[in-house]
């Protein structure tokens, strides 16, 4: 039925589009969407662009705040600065587990970033912002099976000059930023730029005063151009950034049985608030993040096509320390995750300069990462006592931890949960894949375009996971203790760090081994200078991802075999290490438009991924699985419009109707047949911008406006207690005079809106539930110096 309404509505815009010709106020975009500079009017790919200009007038502050202006794309912000993710069409997932790539493929100038905490930097100067909607693997390989963000900045010009800017806001809030240019001689250029980003805390520690969810960020990025003739261009790119912030405050959606608990040991909590901006924890969660990274891009003309190689090293790292349990109660001494991952790439790409009929593109993508990875969860001086008091129902005189410890011949009362018990998990992926991949656009007429494209990835990985579990109640077999089956139901949500099996192992050889081929079919139509249409038909493919978190489990099928080898362990259970390959398609059929006062693009698409990689938390750990098939059918437009010259107004939108077709075993059960959680069926992004001379200076007044209907938040969390509508407003307003000063006043969520941004049941609090809710109103002010 909403297939039927997307395809209405484009019909409907369809002869509207078809009555306009001329171009007079749009300027003309030209992107790299598809690895080939082409205008945005051109391009048959549904990709949006941010540019330079709407980044600065809409004071768009780091990569988060691009969904203000792209209502296909989500981002969210989970427990520490590192773990974001990126979703678009409702597609997307890789945060918080280090062994999971994310389904969208970030790239700054050409180069992928792996992890999402690789790609959230502050960058002081940008050129354009590109989202490439849906499955991008023909060109992009296994790192784009749901979508492409493409940052790209601008080289240096060999200009002497460059700029400084300095911005103040609430929260004592301080970001400056500058770069400077030149050459060193007639074939080589430069730039050297620099960032600071501090705040303070929006969300309060009640138990002792410190503030989270700060900002305190600063990074260093040189660039060198060398143009060693007119067919060479050698550019390198140097940059560091560190992030060192306490993050993130977590709210208490539901203050369940266990609440009563944590207050008798003396701890607090903020209950039932999903707006508050305040909270008690013990143990203040640390981050602290840093990027390093080079890379060479060199361009050769060879009259009839052009050959490209990037080069890049990168290395993030990654240490943060969190409160778990979310109270003052000291339950847990550490939860620390401490994650390095090396990263190389190469890129090598033969580029057709213009051909009469056709134009073509061959290349090849290579990857190597390693990631290391320790984590622990090590028992404070006060769980014991809680753990007695959630068991303090059981008719056993003394309690029954007690009991059973003089059952199992331990000393009473100095075994189970003593403090500095827990677990320390070691674990390790190595991951090699290589993509070729060939597009040729086969010019039928002048008019007619069709389009070709294959790739081919392979992908390898070998991961590892050991653990030293020293939680001695988790690995006691209650049942062969002789207990009453009624008495080890009871007591098995106690039993949440259960003993490991290490992997690789004779069984379990902790390799996978995928290859794909993956494909774009499409046919692009000119009915005039000024209006286009395109249909297509593409398929997008990402690897295995490996399950590196505690909650890593051998798969049902193999737990027979690890029983027979001797490797089985108490209590051991079953899940999963590894989730499969994504395997996705897309068909759409879209509109690009451009007229003497504005521009219209539209797309219609239906899109499929089988074995989706989800990835939801479950309160100690990560249950990664496959979905069976998670659909989404879909409309996207995007109309600027000019009323008179010095207004623009503009309006975006994506329609979803996302569903689970087949979803058995995920982490909330079998949800086949229901609409996924995190994903808005409407998403709108309203715009205004009016341009003006004040006092003989350039003005501007500018405001954005977005709305997410209401929706579930996660699979695991029901929506009666975490479901999210989005209605935000930005403003802005600034001048600029002659001899190159700007300022600008901005003020972002001005209506403090207040939503969560993500939810999970609360760790050892069986019947509680926590969230993360978004940042509340912010405004400041920006003054910057061209020189």
């Amino acid at each position: 039925m909403r297939a039927n309404k997307h395809l209405l509505a484009f019909l409907v815009l369809l002869p509207l589009a078809t009555q306009v010709n001329a171009q007079d106020l749009i300027e003309e975009i030209v992107v790299t969407a598809a690895k080939r500079a082409q205008t945005l009017q051109e391009i048959p790919v549904a990709v949006s662009v941010t540019s330079a200009e709407t980044i600065e007038k809409a004071q768009i502050q780091d990569i988060g705040d691009l969904q203000s202006v792209v209502p296909s794309l989500r981002v969210s912000q989970l427990q520490n600065s590192r773990n974001t993710t990126f979703i678009i069409r409702g597609f997307g997932n890789g945060a918080n587990n280090p062994g999971v790539e994310p389904s969208v493929g970030v790239f700054i100038d050409g180069v992928y970033r792996s992890r999402s905490a690789a790609a959230i930097s502050d960058l002081p100067r940008l050129e354009r912002v590109e989202v490439l909607r849906g499955p991008q693997s023909t060109l992009f390989g296994k790192n784009a099976s749901a979508g492409v963000i493409s940052v790209v900045t601008p080289k240096p010009s060999g200009d002497s000059g460059g700029f400084v800017s300095a911005s103040v806001g609430d929260y004592s809030a301080v970001v400056l930023k500058g770069l400077y240019e030149g050459s060193l001689s007639d074939n080589v250029v430069f730039d050297i730029s620099g960032s600071i980003n501090k705040a303070d805390g929006y969300f309060e520690n009640l138990a002792d005063g410190s503030e989270l969810n700060e900002r305190d960020r600063f990074g260093v990025r040189g660039q060198l151009v060398y143009t060693p003739s007119d067919r060479t261009e050698i550019r390198i790119i140097a940059d560091h950034d560190e992030i060192d912030e306490l993050c993130c405050g977590v709210l208490n959606l539901v203050d369940g049985p266990t609440g009563g608990a944590i207050r008798a040991l003396g701890g607090q909590l903020v209950p039932n608030d999903e707006s508050a901006l305040e909270g008690y924890y013990d143990l203040d969660a640390i981050n602290e993040v840093e990027n390093t990274g080079i890379s060479a891009q060199i361009d050769v003309d060879y009259d009839s096509f052009t050959l490209t190689s990037i080069t890049a090293f990168r290395n993030n790292q990654n240490l943060d320390n969190n409160d778990i349990d979310f109270t003052s109660a000291r339950l847990v001494n550490s939860n620390s995750n401490d994650i390095d991952i090396d990263t190389f790439t190469q890129e090598i790409r033969l580029t057709s300069n213009g051909g009469e009929n056709l134009d073509w593109m061959v290349g090849g993508f290579y990857f190597d990462e390693s990631v290391d990875y320790v984590t622990d969860v090590i028992y404070g001086p006060q769980f014991r006592s809680y753990a007695e008091l959630l068991t303090a129902g059981v008719p056993i005189p003394g309690g029954p931890l007690g009991f059973i410890e003089e059952l199992a011949g331990l000393p009473r009362g100095q075994v189970f949960f003593a403090e500095g018990q827990g677990v320390v998990e070691t674990a390790a992926m190595d991951n090699q894949a290589l993509s070729l991949f060939g597009q040729v656009d086969w010019h039928l007429s002048d008019s007619l375009t069709a389009t070709i494209g294959l790739n081919y990835t392979k992908d390898e990985k070998e991961a590892s996971v050991s653990q030293v579990n020293t939680d001695v109640f988790s690995g006691l077999p209650l049942a062969a203790l002789g207990l009453p089956p009624d008495l080890v139901a009871g007591l098995a949500p106690l039993q949440f760090l259960p003993p490991f099996v290490d992997f690789p192992n004779v069984v379990e050889d902790g390799e996978t081994d995928d290859d794909d081929v993956t494909y774009t079919l499409r046919l692009a139509y000119d009915i005039s200078d000024s209006l286009n249409l395109y249909a297509s038909y593409a398929t997008g493919f990402k690897a295995t991802s490996w399950n590196l978190s505690r909650d890593s489990r051998p798969f049902p099928e193999d737990i027979a075999a690890l029983a027979a080898a001797g490797l089985a362990v108490p209590n051991l259970t079953s899940g999963t290490r590894f989730a499969g390959p994504e395997e996705s398609e897309v068909f759409e059929l879209g509109l690009k438009a451009r007229f003497d006062r504005g521009s219209l693009n539209v797309a219609i698409f239906d899109q499929v991924i089988e074995g989706f990689q989800s990835n939801i938390f479950i309160g100690t750990g990560f249950v990664l699985a496959n979905a069976g098939e998670q659909s989404t059918t879909g409309l996207e437009f995007d109309l600027i419009y000019y009323p008179v010259d010095a207004l623009r107004l503009g309006i975006a939108g994506t329609l979803l109707d996302p569903i689970y077709d087949s979803f058995v075993q995920s982490a909330a059960g079998d949800i086949s047949g229901q609409q996924p959680a995190g994903i808005s069926e409407v998403s709108l992004s309203l715009s205004a911008e009016y341009s003006f001379l004040l006092a003989g200076m350039e003005a501007f007044i500018r405001g954005d406006y977005q709305y997410y209907d209401e929706g579930q938040v996660v699979d695991n969390s029901p929506a009666s207690i975490a479901s999210r509508e989005i209605s935000m407003l930005n403003l802005s307003a600034g001048v600029t005079t002659e001899n190159g000063f700007s300022f600008t006043i901005w003020g972002r969520n001005i209506t403090d809106d207040e939503f969560l941004t993500s939810a999970f049941p609360s760790v050892a609090q069986a019947g509680s539930f926590s969230g993360y809710r978004n940042q509340p109103r912010t405004y400041g002010v920006t003054l910057r110096k061209d020189f």
